[in-house]
């Protein structure tokens, strides 16, 4: 089965050109999910984008979650939380909170053992791999052995990635970041994973 399309926003996009060039995209490859990335935005600021970025979202069918924001997730309407810092009691808050009827995911996984302790806590996936930056080497291993051993999805992040050298990791969902807002035409870039993510190995 092909890996589904998940979305991480840029760290600090332009807020009136952004939301355009979102919605632009959306009209393309199905896009099962999007994370607004916080960057280096204030409270304001990343609230007002988020905002907006979920009524985009939403309204192409992807789930839209905010990062590290439970109370905001609820504010804003949107679909869930991506979870990066807090560890355990942070997951366990946003369980909480946003749970049974929003989505927790979970990030910031360096370890098996991690990937384990926080896969207990009835969260709905795994990120292995980073928001964007520097890619993590161990990420595509580690996504491999979680799909090919428990149940709950896992997300392979590579925000290095490009369609040529995809890992088909065996990962549920392929996490696109910094190479596909840093091509020439994201739109494109995107018709590119998504017809790579389909073809038969």
């Amino acid at each position: 089965m092909a890996p589904l399309l998940y979305l991480i926003t840029p760290a600090n996009p332009d807020p009136e050109r952004f939301p355009r060039q979102l919605m632009a995209m959306l009209t393309g490859p199905e896009v099962a999910a999007l994370l607004v990335r916080r960057g280096e935005l204030d409270e304001s600021a990343y609230e007002a984008l988020a905002g907006r970025l979920v009524q985009i979202g939403q309204a192409a069918g992807a789930a839209v979650l905010v990062e590290d924001d439970a109370a905001l997730a609820r504010r804003l309407g949107a679909d869930g939380v991506h979870v990066t810092r807090g560890g355990i009691e942070a997951i366990r808050e946003a369980v909480a909170s946003i749970k049974p009827d929003g989505i927790v995911g979970v990030g910031n996984i360096g370890t098996r053992h991690d990937a384990m302790s926080f896969g207990e806590l009835e969260v709905d996936y795994l990120m292995f791999g980073p928001l964007g930056g520097e890619a993590d080497a161990r990420a595509a291993e580690l996504a491999q052995w979680w799909a090919q051993t428990f149940e709950v999805p896992a997300v392979h992040a590579d925000p290095a990635a490009e369609p040529s050298n995809m890992d088909m990791s065996g990962a549920e969902f392929i996490a696109l970041s910094d190479s596909l807002w840093s091509a020439p035409d994201p739109g494109a870039a995107l018709a590119e994973f998504d017809r790579m993510a389909r073809t038969p190995a």
